[in-house]
């Protein structure tokens, strides 16, 4: 019983940690005009954490909720759903620790992104003023496509990683989060077309 107190407590003090990281850097990111670009996207696969948020300090307060899980169950002598609980949270805690060393990383490549919409922007600003409906539906219908492929492809992997051994677990981890990132990003795609069709539409 000793030994799972200080167990507890140093999932605590790791969280304290984690907690501080989580404020610190989801401030810097605020300020950041390419984090517009990652909102609404969840940081992690749903098989890892039930949180859907780009903020980093929302993970970390479902940590904290299952740790207190945890220690519930320790007081309880439950043994089995104790060491399943310890399981999870090693993984969830792995996962953040991640996250935040790939967060420069990250919104660099969403600042690439940035700049290189404003470029196409200010390039096909009147084409796309008059961009024939046709086009605009074609358009469209491609993105749902590539939508599509991104949601089974998205599966594939989150399958790939429940049955995946524990030393591939953080780099498959990554690589959902990736694509999570990258059908967000579609999805935003989408609703920017059906706005621009709203408004072609709209003008005729």
């Amino acid at each position: 019983m000793m030994t799972n107190v200080i167990s507890i407590k140093k999932i605590y003090k790791i969280l304290a940690e984690l907690e501080q990281t989580a404020i610190e850097l989801d401030n810097s990111n605020s300020k950041l005009k390419a984090h517009i670009l990652l909102q609404d996207s969840p940081l992690f696969s749903i098989d890892l954490f039930s949180t859907n948020s780009d903020l980093f300090i929302d993970y970390v307060e479902e940590i904290k909720n299952k740790t207190a899980q945890l220690e519930r169950l320790i007081q309880n002598t439950n043994d089995e759903l104790s060491k399943y609980q310890i399981d999870i949270l090693e993984k969830q805690i792995t996962s953040l620790h991640n996250a935040f060393q790939s967060n420069s990383n990250i919104h660099n490549e969403a600042q690439n992104r940035l700049n290189a919409i404003k470029n196409r922007r200010y390039k096909k600003a009147v084409k796309a003023v008059i961009q024939p409906t046709k086009n605009v539906y074609q358009n469209l219908s491609e993105h749902h496509e590539f939508e599509r492929r991104l949601s089974q492809m998205l599966h594939d992997k989150e399958q790939e990683r429940l049955k995946a051994p524990k030393n591939t677990l953080d780099k498959l981890s990554q690589e959902v989060l990736a694509l999570h990132q990258r059908l967000g990003r579609c999805r935003q795609a989408i609703s920017k077309i059906e706005a621009d069709i709203v408004k072609f539409e709209s003008r005729n």
